[in-house]
Order: C-alpha cells, then structure tokens, then sequence
C-alpha cells in the first residue's frame, strides 16, 4: 500500500541567518558530486567539430592503470572575476558548417554568427586559414586564450589584414558564448 509523504520546504529567505548558513555549506559540500556537465560537454564537442574545431586532449589516468584521452576544455565556478570557460584546439575551415549548425542549434543566433563569420574570413582566405588556442594564466575565461592564426598558402600569401582579428574573435566569442557557459 503506497503511503504519501509529506515534506515542508523553504525558501532560502524564510531561513534563519544560522540556516541559510548550513544549508549552504550543505550544497557547496554536496550539491555537485556528480558530473553535471557531462552532457554540456558532448555538446560543446559536437558544436565544435562542426565548426572545424579539433580540441587538444589530455592524458587521464584511470583505476584500472589504464588511461583516456580528455579534450582540454575548462571552466570554472561562474561566481567571481576570471572565472568562465577556455579551451585549447586547433581551428581549419570545415566544409558547410554554416548549414550544419543552423541545423544542430536552429534558435541559437550566436552560433550561427560565429559560423558566418568564419565562413566570411576564410572565403576571403580561399579557404586556408588555421589557428592554434593554447590556455594561459590561472584562471578560466575566453581572454585566456592565446590565438595564433596562419595562413597555410601554397603560395606564402599573407592572410587578409582583418582574419586573425576575426577568426580570434569568433574563437573567443565560442568560449563565452551564454549558451555554452552558463550551461557550465
């Protein structure tokens, strides 16, 4: 025979100064043991690979004496100055990005300016552009990221004068787009 249970709730604003203490210490100790941010991530990943982003990996051991290979994607805490989410990879033009991810995340307009705008920079590149964000610092946000930007020309053509600005840009916009971070 099912029994109903009742429980009385309260709003952080009805506790006590003493309360709203422990409550909490209670949820910094405990309310995120558990990878919350797993399915964030995958979809990070699957955002980036569309836009021709290839995220640098890591070497994680594991208990077994074995080890996997982590991309080196970073945040943290979202409750101070420097904190935000970084990553380090390696960008090259990815054939129909734009449509691929209007298709993946149809409502996220950010997205696809970003696409556009590397779309746009690298048509004016004939399509050569490569760049390389390395993390640097101690603290996680997108001016942590070090952007070197190259043109590969079979010819040594410079880059237009504009493309590392925006492909940086768009790079940098990625790892603070609100979408993704507050997601973290």
């Amino acid at each position: 025979m099912p029994e109903i249970i009742e429980t009385t709730v309260y709003r952080l604003d009805e506790l006590s100064g003493e309360a709203k203490d422990k409550a909490r210490a209670w949820y910094r100790e405990g309310g995120f043991d558990y990878d919350w941010y797993d399915a964030v991530y995958e979809d990070f990943q699957q955002i980036a690979e569309i836009l021709g982003i290839r995220f640098k990996t890591r070497n994680v051991r594991l208990m077994g004496g074995g080890s996997r290979q982590e991309p080196r994607i970073f945040f943290s805490g979202f409750w101070s100055q420097g904190d935000g989410a970084s990553f380090e990879c390696l960008y090259s033009y990815r054939k129909n990005a734009t449509a691929e991810i209007r298709s993946y995340a149809p409502q996220d307009r950010i997205l696809h300016g970003i696409a556009d705008a590397l779309q746009s920079v690298q048509r004016r590149n004939f399509y050569q552009l490569r760049a390389e964000a390395t993390h640097r610092g101690h603290y996680y946000h997108e001016y942590c990221m070090a952007i070197a930007v190259e043109r590969d020309s079979p010819t040594w053509q410079d880059m237009t004068a504009d493309a590392e600005e925006i492909v940086t840009e768009a790079l940098r916009d990625l790892a603070d787009n609100d979408s993704l971070c507050t997601s973290f």
